[in-house]
């Protein structure tokens, strides 16, 4: 099968199972039974924009030409730092965007990916956003209304623990179990100033303080790699060999380890051997 591919689509399993989807083009793979599997991804030299769909010689955004890139709210830098949301100045590249996707309800959670780390993602996104990063723990802490207040809160926590995941140590191993709940209660007291502020400011119900069970994730691996090398369209268009696991948004092949999410809109092929 041939297409243009797009980020893998993940679900939990009532086992706590993350199960994968390779999504290229309109074909959809269940990947978790290719384990042990050789399967090989060959890139055909096109990119075609994920937004209006023309042919580009680079991705910008994972997976836009230049254009899109320019001109799309959900590829300007607020998106990346939410805390610099400059909706209220009325320089929103395209406001009814903003307004569906940001001024919705966002998460606050911590979770163990290579480590213990704070993140923040829509309502509708998790466990989902713990599958693409590779967690094997999430705990949701704070429910707060927009992408720019949930943005103010993770720039706070990051100043004590990370806010990025390692993503080499992520694939070479599961992380140790961590108290996320401990966690919490020992980081939102040393920032408990700042959410008061941040209610005065937005709302006395614009921040919700959560008491949720943490959610734990297993992988389909059956080895994890000791060295890791990676796997590169841009320099290399044949992607082959074992399918030793997934994790994140990562392939784990015995040849190396491929990051699809990097490559979404390149158009490839993908076969079984």
């Amino acid at each position: 099968m041939q297409g243009t591919l797009r980020k893998m689509r993940t679900r939990l399993d009532e086992q706590g199972l993350a199960n994968y989807q390779l999504l290229v083009g309109d074909n959809e793979v269940e990947l978790n039974p290719f384990i042990g599997s050789n399967i090989k991804l060959v890139h055909t030299g096109n990119i075609f924009c994920c937004n209006c769909g023309k042919k580009t010689k680079k991705s910008y955004s994972q997976g836009h030409c230049f254009v899109c890139m320019k001109k799309l709210a959900s590829c300007d830098m607020c998106i990346m730092k939410p805390e610099t949301c400059h909706f209220a100045e009325g320089t929103c590249r395209e406001p009814e965007w903003g307004e569906a996707n940001c001024f919705v309800p966002h998460y606050v959670y911590l979770s163990n990916t290579s480590g213990l780390k704070v993140g923040i993602t829509r309502h509708t996104q998790l466990p989902t956003r713990w599958i693409d990063q590779g967690a094997t723990q999430g705990l949701p802490i704070l429910k707060v209304s927009s992408r720019q207040l949930s943005g103010l809160i993770e720039v706070e926590l990051a100043k004590m623990i990370a806010d990025k995941t390692n993503w080499r140590a992520m694939l070479k191993g599961n992380a140790d179990p961590l108290p996320l709940k401990q966690h919490a209660q020992e980081l939102l007291p040393q920032i408990e100033q700042h959410i008061h502020s941040l209610a005065m400011a937005h709302g006395e119900y614009a921040i919700e303080r959560l008491d949720e069970e943490i959610v734990t994730i297993d992988y389909p691996v059956s080895e994890f790699p000791t060295k890791i090398a990676s796997h590169n369209f841009d320099k290399e268009p044949v992607v082959s060999g074992t399918l030793l696991g997934i994790k994140g948004q990562y392939l784990i092949f015995d040849t190396g380890v491929i990051n699809l999410r990097k490559f979404t809109a390149y158009e490839v092929s993908f076969e079984t051997e």
